[in-house]
């Protein structure tokens, strides 16, 4: 789906990541030396083990939204990603392992719409590119009463020490990673910067707040390399 006339998010989103459908799941497990597997696995065990559907929003190649499905077996999962290269990959995996609790709708995060409500919303590496506002308010209406929202990202590390080691960490990733898989040399040059400038973690909470949720927490991860911020609708 090409980006919309003027929308900078979309736009970011296509320079970072066409042509890297293929070897998606093989770099981020990599890149992460396979911390990205215990973020998922963390982000499925938050989700309450009595939902009967849950939005997995911006799912990418499947990776969170098998995960959610391999912990809740009868619940119902709906993946809504925005690359068709990516969702091709994700419904072929689950063709693959014969599951018929997944559901793939091709779209943006902020446009998707259910008549039936859901049990938990959650997304990972979507807060960096999403218009959290917007976002918000229509994930308020689509939950149910009590349901739980769930956003995991990157995050820029608070401490000096924690900071150094990130920088260096990029580094490698640009000088060492770019020649050898020239579709990612984007996303090793364009995603530190991103992620220093993104104001998610303050954002995302004040949109909840704006829009009712309640027991707003975060969680931080892996030596602040990423967060989780979770809330729910009122009941």
């Amino acid at each position: 789906m090409p980006p919309e006339p003027g929308d900078a998010r979309l736009a970011l989103v296509e320079r970072f990541f066409q042509g890297t459908g293929s070897s998606y799941d093989h770099m981020v497990d990599a890149a992460t030396f396979g911390i990205d597997r215990l973020w998922k696995r963390r982000i499925a065990r938050l989700v309450p083990p009595r939902s009967r559907r849950v939005a997995d929003l911006a799912c990418g190649t499947g990776i969170s939204t098998l995960a959610i499905a391999r912990r809740l077996p009868h619940c119902q999962v709906v993946g809504v990603e925005l690359r068709d290269e990516y969702l091709a990959i994700a419904r072929e995996k689950v063709r693959r392992r014969g599951l018929s609790s997944i559901e793939f709708v091709l779209g943006r995060a902020e446009d998707y719409r259910s008549q039936a409500p859901f049990d938990c919303i959650s997304s990972s590496y979507l807060a960096k590119y999403a218009d959290l506002p917007r976002l918000v308010a229509n994930a308020r209406d689509m939950l149910e009463p009590g349901g739980l929202f769930l956003m995991h990202d990157f995050t820029y590390p608070p401490k000096p020490h924690l900071v150094a080691v990130w920088r260096l960490y990029f580094k490698a990733l640009q000088r060492l990673g770019s020649p050898l898989f020239p579709a990612w040399r984007e996303i090793f040059h364009g995603l530190p910067q991103l992620i220093e400038q993104t104001r998610w973690l303050q954002e995302l909470p004040d949109a909840l707040q704006a829009h009712g949720f309640v027991e707003i927490r975060r969680i931080d991860l892996t030596l602040h390399g990423s967060a989780i911020v979770t809330a729910r609708r009122p009941t």
